[in-house]
């Protein structure tokens, strides 16, 4: 298992390397078929975010779903501590869900499906995009632009789109840690999002119209 650690306005010391990859063992125990590991370290410079000036987003790249996990503190030794413990977590719930895959086929039900209309989103204003924005082309690029004058920057990144169903969809929104994930329906070929709601409870939204 390879892992990578790369800076983002940040230098990364060879000590704090070799202390990423002791921390990180543990992961071949809960995906020991994990191909690669990606840590990235991001510094933020303005003093008010001194308590979380030091980000760590962990991602594991597997066979299967990719697993991810952030955490900000005032250090990045703390920083490494909550981004690996909340990865270790998410990393030994698939392997428990692979288990149980493999001891039982029982169904689950879908969530809920609703529109933007029932769980009343606020619409976003609309701005108008950059001229000559760069998009990403290849999956797993990443591109920033800025914002018009204003100091606002987008950072826009190209994944794979997998047809699956709501409930790996929501399986996989739970690895990443993100609080809604974007889909493609293998049933309808609908772009969907499904998003957490309120307690334990989730949502579906589906644009109307066909992939191809």
């Amino acid at each position: 298992m390879e892992i990578i650690v790369k800076g983002r306005n940040a230098e990364v010391s060879d000590r704090f390397r070799t202390h990423v990859n002791e921390k990180l063992s543990k992961i071949e125990q809960f995906a020991p078929r994990a191909q690669r590991v990606d840590v990235e370290i991001t510094h933020e410079p303005n003093p008010s975010q001194a308590e979380v000036s030091e980000r760590i987003e962990i991602t594991v790249i597997d066979k299967g779903p990719v697993i991810r996990a952030e955490a900000a503190a005032s250090d990045r030794y703390g920083a490494l501590d909550l981004a690996s413990g909340k990865l270790l977590e998410r990393l030994r719930r698939a392997r428990d869900r692979r288990k149980e895959h493999r001891r039982s086929d029982a169904h689950v039900s879908a969530p809920l499906t609703l529109t933007p209309k029932d769980v009343n989103i606020p619409k976003a204003k609309e701005q108008a995009a950059p001229e000559a924005a760069k998009v990403p082309t290849v999956p797993g690029e990443e591109v920033e632009n800025q914002l018009g004058d204003s100091p606002v920057v987008v950072r826009q990144k190209l994944y794979e789109a997998q047809p699956m169903s709501v409930d790996q969809a929501l399986y996989e929104m739970e690895l990443v840690g993100h609080p809604f994930y974007l889909f493609i329906d293998e049933e309808t070929k609908q772009p969907c999002a499904v998003y957490h709601r309120h307690g334990w409870t989730y949502g579906v939204i589906r644009l109307d119209t066909r992939t191809v």
